[in-house]
């Protein structure tokens, strides 16, 4: 097995695609609504450690000994590999932007209740509950395959992870605030991939 090179062309596009994703995303936080209800930091924490975890894991280079098998790959090196990863990649982050500028002024990176929060089922919500974390997550397999290490798996493993945990609380809230409305919503759909999970 070997290692792929960390400065190679297709690593430096992924890592430009995810800072200009990240860019985006950190200015589309400017305006939002005001937080009625924020979650602890305990409850914070659940869902923040992996994700940071996965940043680290996304953007470091090879360390030395003792996790350097997470910088082996699973999959041969090859151009199709390549290509398919960055065919995921963009639709993923570009699904999760759709979601972000259909969620408005309501979005918030940590668990929230916006003051006058709108319950949104509008554009990719009407396919899953979760648009942001799906996109994200198709994002993230697509740079696993791009990569083809083993760190990326793991990265793709420790985001599942935290998504879960965090829309199973955000389903919390959403229920106290909205009853029955969230109830009908979460039976017909689905959470993550349309008609499966």
């Amino acid at each position: 097995m070997e290692t792929v090179a960390v400065s190679s062309p297709w690593t430096i596009a992924v890592a430009a695609i995810w800072l200009a994703w990240l860019l985006y995303w950190s200015v589309g936080a400017l305006g939002n609504k005001r937080a009625a209800r924020v979650d602890s930091l305990g409850g914070m924490l659940v869902y923040r450690v992996p994700l940071v975890l996965a940043v680290i894991l996304l953007f470091m280079g090879p360390p030395g000994a003792g996790v350097v098998w997470l910088w082996l790959r699973f999959l041969p090196p090859s151009a199709a590999w390549h290509w398919l990863g960055l065919a995921l990649l963009l639709p993923g982050l570009g699904f999760a932007c759709w979601a972000r500028v259909t969620l408005g002024r309501n979005w918030s990176a940590t668990v929230q209740l916006k003051q006058d929060h709108e319950l949104v089922v509008a554009g990719p919500y009407r396919w899953v509950r979760h648009p942001i974390y799906t996109g994200i997550l198709l994002g993230l397999l697509g740079t696993a395959l791009v990569f083809g290490q083993w760190r990326g798996l793991l990265v793709l493993a420790l985001a599942a992870v935290a998504f879960w945990f965090k829309l199973r609380h955000e389903e919390a809230w959403m229920r106290e605030r909205f009853g029955s409305r969230y109830v009908d919503y979460m039976r017909t759909t689905r959470a993550l991939i349309p008609g499966l999970l």
